[in-house]
């Protein structure tokens, strides 16, 4: 049985798309490609690929468009690549359901970072060693959700309740870039704007967490975008 888990590049650009092409076969991943959007819906449907690396711009359908088909049926994590100057175009494709994105141009350990994050986040990768637990550790970082007591190097941080929730909602989607507007809705519900409130309390968290606030170890800001909780130290 092989269990080389399989990728589905969907990319115009022919350069970049051998690009992506040739780190993930030399890194054991299967790979089927394309660069059109509807043959890519169809792809996904057919193959049920473990991952989905989706360029925004295609030439016969917006990767927009494709999310928002994809996501009807099926949670396949699915990584945007972007050109630089597109942030709304980002956001917007994070809020419809995609999982992260990649800003090109982008070297190869961060491409596979994320692929990793993503598939281990998805409905097919998780397994029994990856069940979450009462506890989350990153580095010196440690949050105990059984005790609701987040730790720096065995030293309690004390937090409000609302800090707390949004260190809750990092750590449970631990790599992934989660938006301004997913995080005020989980946190404060759907039909309110609490963007200062969000910054404020970012604030003080990284003031609580961080040594140097200017260099995150722990949650990193991607700008005009959201926040994500790193993966790794």
């Amino acid at each position: 049985m092989n269990n080389k888990p399989l990728i589905l590049i969907v990319e115009d650009d022919e350069r970049i798309c051998n690009f992506i092409s040739a780190i993930l076969t030399s890194n054991d991943y299967h790979i089927i490609k394309t660069n059109k959007g509807k043959e890519a819906i169809s792809m996904a449907a057919s193959y049920s690929p473990d991952l989905i690396l989706l360029d925004l711009g295609l030439p016969d359908l917006d990767g927009i468009e494709v999310i928002k088909t994809i996501r009807q049926w099926t949670e396949i994590p699915i990584i945007v690549v972007s050109a630089r100057g597109q942030e709304q175009e980002k956001v917007e494709a994070l809020d419809l359901g995609a999982d992260d994105y990649l800003t090109k141009p982008f070297g190869t350990s961060e491409l596979l970072a994320r692929i990793r994050t993503g598939i281990r986040h998805s409905p097919k990768g998780v397994n029994v060693g990856y069940l979450e637990s009462e506890k989350k550790t990153v580095g010196d970082f440690e949050i105990n959700y059984a005790k609701r007591l987040v730790s720096i190097a065995g030293k309690e941080v004390h937090l409000t309740p609302i800090e707390y929730k949004i260190i809750v909602l990092l750590s449970k989607n631990i790599g992934k870039v989660l938006t301004h507007d997913y995080i005020m809705k989980e946190i404060w519900g759907p039909y309110t704007n609490e963007r200062q409130a969000l910054r404020v309390n970012m604030a003080n968290i990284r003031r609580k967490l961080e040594l140097n606030a200017a260099e995150p170890k722990y949650i990193v800001t991607e700008v005009g975008v959201g926040y994500r909780m790193i993966e790794g130290i």
